[in-house]
């Protein structure tokens, strides 16, 4: 995409209109073969002027520590485990067992999730979907690079500065709005290929709230606030251009989804729809639909903190998947620049 060009496209309400392609999504906007999606936003142009925002030269490690989420947060994974060994006394070489690509700090890649009718992004085929075809696979974000400009919004600050906080025992849905009210708030100003970070304060909660136990059964009760589940919601992220939309909580939305979600109807009597898609209702909208690069369970706190002492909530943010051909997702491998 050439600089600029981002602006002929068409609208979200646009979208819902269209008859060359599934309503509601960008199908062949980015051409015919495209498996970059919302990435096309992140220009050579944008990527330079994102340099800008650094400054002082601090550096923000946006990763938690591989295996930190013990017992993982999802039911389907085991508990990685690591193991070092030595072919001499002055060697040392390891690996890691039952390592799930998204239990931790992750983004997630375009075949990470298909619509249910539709099908996964761009009409790739569902064969296509297989180990070592890198159709839509992680590497095609690993060649490209996730490099721009990052803008934080801190919800859970938002929030405090309201006198309340963000109810993460019940998976409270923020409205678009919401962001809106934060970002003015913190003179925070987005633009088109901005990669945008939100900060629910989350990780706190899950780390600092649940005990023991409550971690143990989070896999079964999974609770996160975040996105509202709407046409505005998508609205929003497509209309304004965000490129990659992360969070530090565990799917972006909220979960479970808001009982109002449009997106719920859409299930009803599909084939091969399981209980498991259910608490991500919008993920196929997001990724599928759209092609939006999410990302997911990003540590934000020391950033937020250092954006919140300085006044300043943009920031250069490299984002490197693994370069695994056909990986569905990726450590985020993700840094902040200030």
């Amino acid at each position: 995409m050439k600089s600029g060009e981002s602006k002929a496209l068409p609208t979200y309400l646009e979208l819902l209109e269209r008859n060359d392609a599934p309503p509601g999504s960008s199908w062949g906007l980015f051409g015919a073969n495209d498996e970059l999606g919302t990435a096309n936003f992140l220009t050579p142009e944008r990527v330079v002027a994102a340099a800008a925002n650094i400054r002082s030269g601090k550096t923000f490690n946006l990763d938690c520590n591989i295996g930190a989420f013990d017992p993982p947060t999802s039911h389907q994974r085991r508990p990685m485990h690591h193991t070092i060994f030595g072919n001499n006394p002055h060697h040392r070489d390891d690996w890691l067992d039952a390592f799930y690509l998204q239990s931790g700090s992750q983004i997630d890649a375009l075949r990470h999730m298909r619509h249910p009718v539709h099908g996964f992004y761009n009409r790739v085929s569902d064969d296509s979907i297989a180990v070592g075809n890198p159709a839509l696979g992680i590497s095609r974000w690993a060649d490209k690079g996730l490099v721009g400009r990052g803008v934080l919004i801190d919800l859970d600050r938002h929030y405090r500065q309201q006198g309340r906080s963000i109810d993460h025992s019940v998976g409270e849905p923020i409205p678009v709005s919401t962001l809106d009210q934060a970002a003015r708030e913190q003179g925070t100003v987005i633009r088109e290929g901005d990669i945008l970070l939100i900060r629910t304060g989350w990780l706190r909660f899950y780390f600092d709230e649940l005990d023991a136990e409550g971690r143990r059964q989070f896999p079964q009760r999974q609770r996160s606030a975040g996105l509202l589940q709407s046409r505005d919601t998508l609205a929003w992220l497509w209309d304004r251009r965000i490129a990659v939309c992360a969070a530090d909580n565990i799917g972006v939305e909220a979960i479970p989804p808001a009982p109002e979600s449009p997106f719920s109807s859409e299930l009803k009597g599909v084939r091969g729809v399981s209980g498991d898609i259910q608490p991500r209702l919008m993920h196929p909208h997001l990724i599928a639909m759209l092609g939006l690069v999410i990302g997911e369970l990003l540590n934000l706190d020391a950033l937020a903190a250092d954006c919140e002492s300085d006044g300043r909530w943009e920031s250069f943010v490299t984002i490197k998947p693994l370069n695994l051909i056909g990986g569905v997702g990726s450590p985020a491998n993700c840094l902040a620049i200030k």
